[in-house]
């Protein structure tokens, strides 16, 4: 069985949101943080966004800062809240988990991944 599932892609117009969950049920989960990712085809995985075991410390890219809230709940499940958003967002998005301990947004630092799910963004 796969330890992370993403669910909420779909095809959304630009301005429009879109909200993703991952699903970790399998997982000890205080003892994770964890990290949504987006690789658009072509181009290098990027970590956009990462939030502590405890919910407490988050980061984000700039290029999603202000548009993208990342946020965990004890039913242990990642979110990932985008608004307005842009054709450059388009992008297959994963979520990820890294031991805890300092936030980091190194794909080699994260051990599980999901499967991934696809955004896109029409203009």
């Amino acid at each position: 069985q796969v330890p992370l599932v993403e669910s909420g892609g779909g095809f959304v117009q630009a301005g429009g949101s879109l909200r993703l969950s991952c699903s970790a049920s399998r997982l000890p989960w205080t003892d994770l943080n964890m990290g949504w990712f987006r690789q658009p085809p072509g181009k290098e995985r990027e970590g956009i966004s990462c939030i502590t075991w405890s919910g407490d410390t988050t980061y984000y890219a700039q290029s999603v800062k202000g548009r993208f809230t990342i946020s965990r709940d004890n039913a242990k499940t990642v979110s990932l809240q985008m608004n307005s958003l842009r054709p450059e967002d388009t992008a297959m998005y994963y979520c990820a988990t890294s031991p805890r301990g300092a936030l980091t947004r190194t794909p080699y630092d994260y051990n599980y991944w999901g499967q991934g799910t696809q955004v896109t963004v029409s203009s």
